[in-house]
């Protein structure tokens, strides 16, 4: 295990009836609340009113940035910086999934910056000051409710860049899994693989003796597993939905990567897909992840063997361990396969027209990835891998 430094400031707090609490803790950060929304569900759903009803209960100036996309893009989050300047916010509330969350993470962290948001993530510069940011939570996926960083899009470039700041961790969280009861099956589906993916980018590793971290990562994995099945015949089973809503905290919440080197490639590969096609993130790291997983495979087999006899429950018996670890490789991609999700490329009519074009945006910055360094002819491979 490696020296590490663990600190995680967001408060969560979880469960039915939560909501009512809103106004309470933003008012402990001041009088003024830019409230970021996604597409009209939170309305439809009755969460918006009930917001809205506690932040009026404790006198709140309340202003509204609404149609947050997934992938959010750049140009809402220069709409949301020119609100918050010109209204003195003090604090940017997201209620939604992840892209509204991470939009008001980015416009937290621009609003103190003097040139275009943009360049400020794009460019890697330091937020050096950031509005506070609170989130209610409406889907379980990215796990941004619980840590500092985000995902941008500028879809006239076509880039998609992470970027994040310390700063930038939610103050509080109100996470009641009533909210996700009326997801849609396919978005249910994208947010457990989103998840399983963040998870997998942790646990293949390199990094030696990390039982601690594993065995925490593998119980997310299979409590994903037994959840989806639970969820997916019962939408609105509470504790399904509880528990794949705190499976998604806790896979990107900084426990899951203490003492160990992380990957993110896969992560990085898609993006790349997502911005020149604009396809679901949660469809594409369903295509993607078992392909580089069998690409990096010869890089280390022990891990995925653990993989395959521990999340899945592989009988080893008689079997190399090649064998035993493409069976639980195969074994994820079913699971991919069952809940609905893309297994090719060409389930988003994505030809290989665009290939190297998305693996030169891919290693914009470098090579990716640390189980198995890859360079841009080894993601090229990979995507041909997924067509």
């Amino acid at each position: 295990m490696n020296n590490f430094k663990f600190h995680n400031p967001t408060e969560l707090i979880f469960g039915k009836g939560q909501v009512e609490k809103v106004g309470k803790k933003v008012k402990e950060y001041g009088d003024k609340v830019l409230v970021v929304t996604g597409g009209g569900s939170v309305k439809r759903i009755g969460l918006y009113d009930q917001v809205i009803a506690s932040l009026q209960e404790k006198d709140l100036d309340i202003y509204e940035l609404s149609g947050i996309k997934p992938n959010p893009r750049v140009t809402s989050v220069r709409e949301g910086v020119k609100i918050c300047r010109e209204n003195d916010i003090d604090l940017v509330l997201a209620v939604g999934g992840g892209s509204t969350i991470d939009a008001s993470k980015a416009i937290a962290g621009a609003v103190f910056y003097d040139g275009d948001p943009w360049d400020l993530f794009s460019k890697g510069i330091r937020i050096k000051k950031a509005l506070p940011v609170g989130t209610i939570l409406t889907l379980a996926a990215t796990g941004s409710e619980m840590n500092p960083n985000f995902v941008i899009s500028n879809l006239k470039t076509e880039e998609k860049v992470g970027a994040g700041s310390q700063l930038l961790y939610p103050k509080f969280s109100i996470l009641d899994p009533v909210n996700t009861f009326t997801v849609p099956k396919e978005h249910t589906v994208y947010g457990i693989i989103d998840i399983a993916a963040h998870v997998y980018e942790q646990y293949f590793s390199h990094t030696e003796s990390t039982p601690i971290q594993d065995r925490w990562a593998e119980s997310i994995l299979k409590t994903l597993r037994e959840e989806s099945v639970k969820v997916l015949a019962d939408p609105e089973d509470y504790d399904a939905r509880a528990n794949i809503m705190l499976a998604g905290t806790l896979a990107l919440n900084g426990l899951l990567s203490m003492g160990k080197e992380t990957d993110w490639a896969s992560h990085g590969i898609e993006h790349a897909v997502s911005a020149v096609y604009d396809i679901p993130h949660g469809g594409g790291l369903a295509i993607i992840f078992p392909n580089w997983m069998k690409y990096v495979l010869d890089e280390g087999t022990d891990k995925f063997v653990q993989y395959a006899t521990r999340v899945w429950d592989i009988d080893p018996a008689g079997k190399s361990d090649k064998e035993i670890a493409l069976e639980g490789i195969e074994k994820t991609r079913e699971w991919f396969n069952e809940m609905g999700a893309p297994s090719s490329l060409a389930d988003y009519d994505i030809s290989d027209e665009n290939l190297e074009l998305m693996a030169q945006k891919a290693t914009a910055k470098g090579t990716r990835g640390s189980y198995k360094v890859l360079d841009k002819n080894d993601i090229v491979e990979i995507y041909k891998m997924c067509l």
